[in-house]
């Protein structure tokens, strides 16, 4: 396995310790053959939508442990996207305005506060989105005032009449991104306003990348924290 024989801090040839560690002869960190095992595996699972609790059955590992850990995944990714977006901004692109809400909350007229709204761009082929601020923190005073139905009223008017657009087609990439991200967040069953983000910008990442390139990336990413 690459990994055993290669450092994965700088990729210098690694050599093997009489206590059943790697050492690399160039920077000379050490590190757990079965930690640095236990960890790609998790990013395999990781970027194959495994999730949290499947993981931890499977591999007998601590439920709290792997979520821990795919926490850290997101948050890498997030990182990486931003990086990326940075060297492709300057590219011309296509952008529209999504609105999510999870499948349950679907014909509650009211849960349009608990919809997150987020932008999202098409940078000749390569997607980036932006979160937009929640709702949810006017949704009491809304409720207090008795001026909810107003407010739902003139939002739906509003998606109707006023959606910002910049597409040339309808069919694009980021139709095709919303469609994924629709079916992979699915089985998380709602996710909060605090994680949400991470959760988007793990979804445009691995769009972005195939599951070898996920893989690799985060591998790098995680080992050079």
């Amino acid at each position: 396995m690459l990994w055993l024989t290669e450092c994965i801090y700088c990729h210098g040839f690694v050599y093997h310790l009489s206590d059943g560690r790697l050492k690399c002869s160039s920077c000379h960190k050490k590190v757990s053959k079965e930690k640095v095992n236990k960890i790609i595996t998790l990013i395999d699972a990781f970027v194959h939508n495994e999730t949290a609790l499947h993981v931890s059955k499977r591999l007998n590992i601590s439920y709290v442990s792997v979520q821990k850990y795919f926490h850290t995944f997101r948050s890498l990714c997030s990182v990486i996207c931003e990086r990326e977006y940075e060297a492709i901004r300057h590219l011309p692109c296509e952008f529209e305005e999504y609105f999510y809400l999870q499948k349950s909350k679907k014909n509650q007229k009211q849960a349009v506060f608990d919809a997150h709204n987020f932008l999202t761009f098409d940078y000749n082929g390569h997607i980036y989105t932006l979160l937009l601020p929640s709702l949810q923190k006017y949704k009491q005073q809304f409720f207090e005032d008795n001026v909810e139905d107003a407010y739902i009223d003139t939002f739906k008017k509003f998606k109707r009449e006023s959606k910002l657009i910049k597409l040339k087609h309808h069919e694009n990439k980021i139709v095709d991104f919303w469609h994924y991200f629709e079916k992979q967040i699915l089985p998380y069953k709602g996710v909060n306003n605090e994680k949400f983000a991470y959760f988007l910008k793990e979804f445009e990442y691995k769009f972005n990348h195939t599951h070898n390139q996920a893989k690799q990336l985060l591998i790098q990413e995680y080992f050079t924290l």
